[in-house]
């Protein structure tokens, strides 16, 4: 069951790639992360020490003892986790798709791209972060150790950094249009 999930992370991790990747074929860097903020640049160790720990029991890879513990080992939960992950990703495609040109990994100050208010983004402001929240939350049910605890207390703590730093560029950027749009539509779900 453990491989599913590292499948889902690997699929997740190449959608953005390809995104990203089709985007700079059509003359647009996608990936302006640590742009804006370079204390951005701290985020990626603990992300790569994260996926580390949930490799080691699929390759038993070596780390101490008390950081695999798992808090339960409740079969339903996997096949819940599992399913979870899988519609967040299906989420996250829908979105990407309705992104367009306007998908970023960072805050783009240069961008000329409209606001996108329709499809998922009528349903929450921040629909790429609910489906990361919510995959990452999946992998925490299928995988409960203290590692990936801190790394959805992490990742949910940087997400909601980020959304209000997005927020600030998005206000300045669009005025009256994204505050229209923030009173209909909430910032999560």
């Amino acid at each position: 069951m453990e491989y599913i999930l590292i499948i889902e992370l690997a699929i997740l991790i190449a959608m953005v790639l390809i995104r990203s990747a089709m985007l700079r074929r059509n003359g647009i860097n996608a990936i302006v992360f640590g742009d804006t903020d370079k204390t951005d640049f701290f985020i990626p160790p603990i992300v790569l020490c994260f996926f580390y720990a949930m490799i080691v029991p699929i390759f038993n890879l070596p780390l101490p003892e008390i950081l695999k513990i798992q808090f339960w080992n409740i079969d339903v939960l996997i096949y819940l986790a599992i399913v979870l992950c899988t519609v967040s990703l299906i989420w996250f495609a829908i979105t990407l798709k309705i992104f367009g040109n306007s998908f970023r990994v960072g805050i783009d100050e240069n961008t000329d791209e409209k606001l996108i208010t329709s499809g998922t983004f009528a349903l929450s402001r921040n629909p790429i972060y609910i489906a990361f929240i919510a995959f990452f939350f999946g992998v925490f049910i299928s995988y409960p150790t203290i590692v990936t605890l801190l790394f959805l207390t992490f990742l949910s703590t940087m997400v909601h950094r980020q959304i209000l730093r997005e927020e600030e560029f998005l206000k300045s950027h669009y005025g009256k249009e994204f505050e229209e749009y923030s009173a209909k539509v909430r910032r999560y779900i």
